[in-house]
C-alpha cells in the first residue's frame, strides 16, 4: 500500500501552540491542512492568522483526511465527544500531541491506526494566538507503539515528524512517561515551587533577573496544562519529585555542615552533565 497522506488533506483538532504550529509548518511546504476548533472565536482567529486552509467548528471538516492529529487537552483527549469520534474518517491514521502516553495508549486502542505520540517542543503560550512556524525543527518527536500498532500508520506519522523537521524517536510508553515526569512536569512544579518561596520576599521581586526568570519559567506556564500534567502521569511524578527531594536533601546537607568542597564538586557535576540534556 503506497503511503498517500501528502496527497490528501490532513486534519488537526485544535489550534493552539501544537496544532497551530503545525497546521503553519505544514502549510508552508503547500500541503493542505483543515482543522476543526470548538469555538467559532477561535475559528475567525484562526482564519485571520492563517494557520489552516480551512477552519471549521463542524466535526465534518475531517471528512476527506487521511491524516489526523489530535491537538488536544490530556482531558479531552481521553474522553473525547462522540461527535469527534464519529467525524474521525474509517481507516485514517490518527496521532496525538498528549505529553502523557500510557492513558492514551489505553483509551485509544480499539482505533486501528491511532499511533501515540508527542512532539517535545513548547514555549509558555497557549491558545489560537500561540502557534508559530518551525517550532519543531529539531526537537525530539516521540513515539510510542506497541505491537498492535500498524506499521503503516505508524511510518506515516514519522513521515510527519520528518516534514516539519523534528527528530524521530521510539520508545515503551512507561519509558516516555517517566522521562518527561523529570523533565517536562517535574520542573512545572519546581518552578511554581520557587515563584511561591520567592514572593515571601518582598525585595526578590524587584532585584529579579534573567537567572530567576529561566528558572521560573515553566512554572508560570499554562495552569491548566500543568494540572492535566500532574493528574494523567501522577505515579511517575511523584517518583520524579521522591528522586529530586533526595537530591536536594544531599545539597542541603552539603550547606549545612559547610562542606564547600562538596558543595563545589556537585556543581561541577551539574555543570558538566547540563550539556547532555540540551
Amino acid at each position: 500500500m503506497t503511503i498517500s497522506w501528502r496527497d490528501r488533506p490532513i486534519g488537526v483538532v485544535g489550534l493552539g501552540l501544537i496544532g497551530g504550529s503545525l497546521a503553519l509548518d505544514l502549510r508552508a511546504q503547500g500541503l493542505r491542512v483543515q482543522a476543526l476548533v470548538h469555538r467559532e472565536a477561535t475559528a475567525q482567529r484562526a482564519r485571520q492568522r492563517g494557520l489552516a486552509d480551512q477552519v471549521s467548528t463542524d466535526p465534518a471538516v475531517l471528512a476527506d483526511c487521511a491524516l489526523v492529529v489530535l491537538a488536544l487537552p490530556l482531558d479531552r483527549l481521553l474522553e473525547p465527544s462522540s461527535e469527534l469520534l464519529g467525524a474521525l474518517p474509517a481507516g485514517a491514521v490518527i496521532t496525538d500531541v498528549g505529553s502523557v502516553k500510557g492513558p492514551v495508549l489505553d483509551r485509544w486502542a480499539p482505533w486501528p491506526r491511532f499511533v501515540a505520540s508527542h512532539p517535545m517542543a513548547g514555549t509558555a503560550q497557549a491558545g489560537v494566538e500561540a502557534g508559530l512556524a518551525g517550532l519543531f525543527a529539531g526537537r525530539p518527536w516521540v513515539a510510542t507503539p506497541t505491537d498492535a500498532t500498524d506499521p503503516e500508520a505508524l511510518a506515516v506519522v514519522r513521515g510527519l515528524a520528518e516534514a516539519v523537521d523534528a527528530r524521530w524517536i521510539e520508545c515503551l510508553a512507561a519509558d516516555h512517561d517517566q522521562a518527561v515526569a523529570l523533565i517536562s512536569h517535574l520542573p512545572v512544579l519546581l518552578g511554581a515551587a520557587l515563584i511561591e518561596a520567592a514572593g515571601q520576599a518582598p525585595l526578590a521581586r524587584a532585584l529579579a533577573s534573567s537567572g530567576f526568570a529561566d528558572t521560573s519559567r515553566v512554572g508560570a506556564g499554562n495552569p491548566e496544562l500543568g494540572s492535566l500534567m500532574a493528574r494523567y502521569n501522577r505515579e511517575a511524578l511523584l517518583v520524579a519529585l521522591a528522586r529530586y527531594r533526595t537530591s536536594l536533601a544531599v545539597l542541603e546537607q552539603l550547606v549545612q555542615g559547610g562542606d564547600w568542597p562538596g558543595l563545589e564538586q556537585r556543581l561541577v557535576q551539574a555543570q558538566a552533565h547540563r550539556p547532555e540534556f540540551l
